[in-house]
C-alpha cells in the first residue's frame, strides 16, 4: 500500500498538460495482437504525432487470470516490428495495483464505494444493477466494491461518434471497481492511469464507447480532467463479428509488417502511403493524417487480415 501516492496531474514541459497532446495504445495481453489492434495502434499514433503531441504505450493486464501466454512479448514484438516509438517507458498495470487500492480506500472515505455480496447467478440478466448491497455496510474483504452513480444524464462529444449520453442510475447501476476475487476492474485502472500519465486525448475502439460515461463519472469524483474522445469503427470479420481474441482473429504476423501497416491506413480510409519500411510509412501517413477521412461509423467492414 502506498502511504501517500501523488495523484497530482505532473505539469510538463511548456504548460500544464492539458495544453499538449498525450495520447496512448493501451493493448490488454489477453491474446496477440490482432490487425483490429493495429488499426488502433496506428491510429492513435498518427493522431499524436500530427498534433505534435506524446504517444505512450500501456499494457493493461489487471485481469491476470486472462492473461495468455506469450501475449505481452509479442504486444512488445509488435511495437518494435511496426517501429512505433513510445515517448516514455512502456508500464504494465499488474505493477501498479497498490495505486488503485489507494484509490479505492480514498473512495471509501468520501462514501462513493460500497462492498457488494451479489453473485452474477444472484444478478441474472438484468443488467441494471438495482443497489441491493448499497445500504448494508458490508465489510470489504472478499467483496466486490462498487462505486455509486447518481441520477444525471453524461454526455461528450467523440470526435467520430457524435454527442454520445448515458444517465448511469438506469443505464448501470453502481459499477465494480474490484471484482470479488481481487481482480482491479478496467474501469478504475484506466481512468487513474490516463490521469497519471498526463493523458489529455483517447483513440480506441468503438466496442468501449458505452464505457466512457462511466469513466468520465468516476474521474469527476477524482477531480480528474476530462479527456478528448475518438472511438474508431471496429474490423469486422466475415461472420460480421468484430476482429477480437475471442472470436480467434488471427495474430498479427510481424514478417509481414509493412503489408498489414499498409492496410490498416487503407482500413482508415487515410490517402495511400508507399510500401516501404514501416517508420517511413508511418512518417508518410503523419503527414496525410485527416480524420475527417475515416468512417463516422462503428463497424468496417473488408477483408481484413
Amino acid at each position: 500500500m502506498l502511504s501517500n501516492p501523488s495523484l497530482t496531474l505532473p505539469l510538463r514541459k511548456g504548460g500544464k498538460a492539458e495544453e499538449n497532446y498525450v495520447g496512448r495504445f493501451a493493448p490488454s495481453p489477453t491474446g496477440p495482437l490482432h490487425f483490429g489492434s493495429l488499426i488502433t495502434a496506428v491510429a492513435s499514433y498518427c493522431d499524436a504525432r500530427a498534433h505534435q503531441g506524446q504517444w505512450l504505450v500501456r499494457i493493461e493486464d489487471t485481469d491476470i487470470p486472462r492473461i495468455y501466454p506469450g501475449s505481452e512479448e509479442h504486444i512488445l514484438r509488435s511495437i518494435d516490428a511496426f517501429q512505433f516509438e513510445p515517448d516514455a517507458e512502456i508500464i504494465f498495470q499488474k505493477d501498479r495495483l497498490d495505486i488503485y487500492e489507494y484509490v479505492i480506500e480514498h473512495l471509501h472515505q468520501q462514501g462513493w464505494v460500497y462492498a457488494c455480496q451479489c453473485t452474477r447467478k444472484m444478478l441474472g440478466s438484468n443488467h441494471i444493477y438495482a443497489g441491493t448491497c448499497r445500504d448494508l455496510n458490508l465489510p470489504f474483504e472478499q467483496q466486490a466494491i462498487r462505486l455509486k452513480v447518481s441520477d444525471q444524464t453524461i454526455c461528450f462529444t467523440d470526435r467520430l461518434q457524435g454527442t454520445h449520453c448515458s444517465n448511469l442510475q438506469y443505464d448501470l447501476g453502481d459499477f465494480v471497481l474490484k471484482r470479488r476475487d481481487g481482480i482491479i476492474n478496467y474501469q478504475l485502472a484506466v481512468v487513474v492511469d490516463d490521469y497519471l500519465q498526463g493523458m489529455t486525448h483517447v483513440v480506441r475502439g468503438a466496442d468501449l464507447l458505452d464505457n466512457t460515461e462511466r469513466q468520465i463519472w468516476l474521474g469527476s469524483l477524482l477531480g480528474y480532467p476530462q479527456l478528448e474522445y475518438m472511438h474508431l469503427p471496429l474490423a469486422m470479420n466475415a461472420q460480421g463479428q468484430k476482429l477480437s481474441k475471442q472470436n480467434l482473429a488471427q495474430a498479427l504476423d510481424l514478417k509481414r509488417a509493412p503489408e498489414l501497416l499498409q492496410q490498416a491506413i487503407r482500413a482508415l480510409h487515410q490517402p495511400e502511403v508507399d510500401l516501404d519500411i514501416p517508420e517511413n510509412m508511418l512518417k508518410q501517413a503523419i503527414a496525410q493524417w485527416n480524420t475527417d477521412f475515416i468512417p463516422h461509423t462503428t463497424e468496417l467492414h473488408g477483408s481484413y487480415l
